[in-house]
């Protein structure tokens, strides 16, 4: 394949994929509304429990063997069905073990209500663990369209044709789980149908070892990951009550959505495409540098802009249940930046032959982590809550330090991105408080919601369309991509940082 021809791919892939991802935003704001409101706290809370031990599970599982068909340049029948056989085997093993261990899950958070609710997720579990394969050969080829809509589909079947009627019925956490198994089987049928691949076992094949030791790798990587992103809600469950989880949750949750939405949407085009780049590191730094423009340039004020909005946000949609998730939401808003920087760096290091540095990097911090959130929590959810975004922003940086040692970058590169990240977000954040503040007096939620995020979205306009040399050449070139009227610089000169951007 060209780099013309991948970088093409790629560009089709990321405006489906973001056309798609806006779409499931709405649709999973409007079901996590609706169900928070259906549901309250404590059920949210157990639901909240239930997927950290599912995202735990999905490890377990054999995720990495199908993961291992996205970072190959090239696969076979063989290295497919070998995947699929020992990700079967993997997934009825964990999916079985969570059945057995629920009970056991329900005495360590002291709640009855964990067992039905972990039992039901080891069917979504088993499900997920065998679609791994044939959503993976989908990212493979780029094929985000229809991937994008297939998830689409599959969430709005299970939240709000199944999740929502059963809550509503009075199911309480439980119509989550029942949401969660039928997503799950959607996703299976579907991907299969886009995607068919062969199921014949295969126990044994001539790239097996590679695979393996991948896979350890994949397997070892996503624990430490799943520690540093779920110990703080494991860590609030056993030592306040279901209630505090639900708050948590729903705060880290609804925050994780646009940072989830973003990520998706560019992260396995990313990896997919920076496979291919493997041996011309030259053009992945280009990649990456443009990547990192978007998040540190427009993701901040964004998230900044956000975050002051956060309280009339609780107010005007969950309603008061959910007035002590408020600043934790507004916290978790200002993890945007260091959510999607981490995410979207980690390819850098896979591409590059350092798949095992994002978890010994890692393991540090969570050595430090555990006893500090530990100590804290018992002090209230806002402390668990403090630490968990000192830790989002850890992460953040070792990673990107990582990938520049690797691209042989330097922070420097990276300081002119920071600043005006920090200014746009600075401007951005007094248009919404002046907003805010001249609405006042008038005490409606709804209207300072609309007047903040109003005033945030005009300012950055102004700025996209009037003053857009303050975006740097990186974030507008970026930026123009999905938004043709975005001025970029003009005739650069050959060899120059912005011509290798564009041939990138």
């Amino acid at each position: 394949m060209t780099a013309a021809t991948l970088a093409s791919l790629a560009e089709k892939a990321v405006k489906w994929s973001a056309l798609t991802t806006a779409a499931r935003f709405v649709l999973q704001l409007g079901a996590q509304v609706a169900l928070a409101r259906a549901l309250g706290p404590g059920n949210y809370g157990i639901y909240g429990i239930g997927i950290a031990v599912l995202t735990f599970a999905a490890f377990l599982s054999g995720s990495a063997f199908s993961w291992n068909l996205l970072l190959q340049e090239r696969i076979d029948d063989n290295d497919i069905r070998f995947a699929f056989t020992w990700q079967s085997i993997a997934g009825a093993a964990t999916a079985l073990g969570m059945l057995l261990l629920a009970p056991l899950f329900a005495d360590f958070f002291g709640d009855p209500r964990v067992t039905p609710m972990v039992q039901w997720l080891s069917l979504a579990c088993l499900l997920t663990a065998l679609s791994a394969p044939a959503v993976c050969l989908l990212q493979r080829d780029l094929n985000f369209r229809s991937l994008g809509l297939l998830q689409l589909a599959s969430y709005g079947v299970g939240y709000l044709g199944v999740g929502l009627p059963l809550a509503l019925a009075g199911w309480g956490a439980q119509s989550l789980a029942l949401a969660c198994v039928v997503q799950a089987a959607v996703t299976l049928v579907g991907a299969f149908v886009l995607r068919r691949h062969p199921v014949r076992p295969l126990f044994a094949h001539a790239a097996g070892a590679q695979a393996l030791r991948t896979g350890r790798t994949v397997f070892v990587t996503n624990i430490v990951n799943w520690l540093l992103g779920n110990l703080d809600r494991i860590v609030i469950g056993r030592l306040l009550n279901a209630q505090a989880v639900g708050l948590y949750t729903l705060a880290y949750n609804f925050a994780q959505i646009p940072n989830t939405l973003l990520v998706s949407a560019i992260q396995p085009t990313f990896l997919a495409s920076g496979a291919r780049m493997a041996h011309e590191p030259q053009r992945l730094a280009q990649a990456w540098l443009l990547v990192l423009a978007c998040v540190l340039v427009l993701v901040t004020p964004a998230a900044v802009s956000m975050a002051l909005v956060a309280h009339d946000l609780v107010a005007l949609l969950y309603g008061p249940d959910w007035n002590d998730s408020a600043w934790v939401l507004a916290l978790m808003f200002l993890c945007l930046p260091a959510w999607a920087g981490w995410g979207l760096s980690t390819p850098v290091l896979w591409n590059t032959g350092r798949k095992h540095m994002e978890a010994l990097l890692q393991l540090p911090l969570l050595a430090v982590a555990v006893p500090v959130w530990w100590l804290l929590t018992p002090q209230g959810l806002r402390w668990a809550a403090i630490v968990s975004a000192v830790v989002v922003y850890a992460r953040m940086l070792v990673t990107v330090a990582a990938g520049l040692r690797a691209l042989q970058l330097r922070w420097a590169q990276l300081a002119p991105m920071f600043v005006r990240g920090a200014l746009l977000a600075a401007w951005c954040a007094a248009a919404a408080r002046g907003a805010q503040l001249a609405v006042a007096p008038m005490d409606n939620a709804a209207l300072s919601f609309a007047a903040g995020s109003l005033a945030s979205f005009l300012a950055m306009a102004v700025v996209v369309l009037a003053a857009p040399q303050w975006l740097g050449e990186q974030a507008r070139l970026a930026l123009s991509r999905l938004l043709p009227f975005v001025r970029v610089a003009e005739a650069p000169a050959a060899g120059s940082a912005t011509a290798r951007e564009k041939q990138a």
